[in-house]
């Protein structure tokens, strides 16, 4: 059984599994197409990625798609747990620039439905921390773009000092919120 939980940021959703446990171990259902339909949320996954982070205090963000490319995503930790940020990048929205951060975890199975038009990023809390992303639109390389993670505009607060921070070379040199033009709007119907 999947719960789906609205937040404070209008489109982004928790999900909440269930284990059905026994002496064998667990299951759990991570998706449902009825679920979502339910929700009224129409997404075709159509590519799922897998990170590993080999040291707590490793970023990988803040990262989107542009249009026509842009991709809803949905996050699930595998093994280990994560400080993961999102930011509403569309114009019109009652929360345009705001961030908010959750963390989750392997062992308490919640999952973050991102809706196009928001930056995400996550922090690392766990060594051989492994992330699952799903997402409706393929990779297009010419519609990858992103955002400082330490950006001074956004003030997000990460659960790690920055001189602490583990960090890809293009995250290091990604621009800041003041700069990016929003090519997303917000849709009605996402109250």
């Amino acid at each position: 059984m999947l719960e789906i939980h609205k937040t404070d940021l209008p489109g982004v959703l928790v999900l909440k599994t269930r284990r059905f446990v026994d002496g064998r171990g667990y299951l759990v259902e991570t998706f449902s197409e009825r679920a979502f339909s339910g929700a009224g949320l129409r997404t075709g996954f159509v590519q799922e990625n897998l990170s590993c982070s080999n040291r707590a205090g490793t970023i990988r963000g803040l990262h989107f798609q542009v249009p026509p490319a842009a991709q809803a995503k949905l996050v699930r930790v595998l093994r280990g747990a994560i400080f993961d940020v999102v930011v509403d990048l569309r114009q019109g929205s009652p929360t345009y620039g705001q961030w908010r951060g959750r963390i989750l975890t392997a062992a308490d199975g919640e999952q973050l439905f991102i809706p196009r038009g928001f930056a995400h990023g996550i922090c690392t809390l766990e060594a051989q921390t492994e992330v699952s992303y799903k997402m409706d639109s393929f990779y297009a390389p010419e519609c990858d773009a992103g955002l400082n993670w330490s950006d001074p505009d956004l003030k997000i607060n990460w659960p790690i000092d920055a001189k602490a921070a583990i960090l890809s070379e293009r995250d290091v040199g990604l621009g800041f919120f003041r700069d990016f033009v929003t090519p997303f709007r917000f849709e009605k119907g996402f109250e």
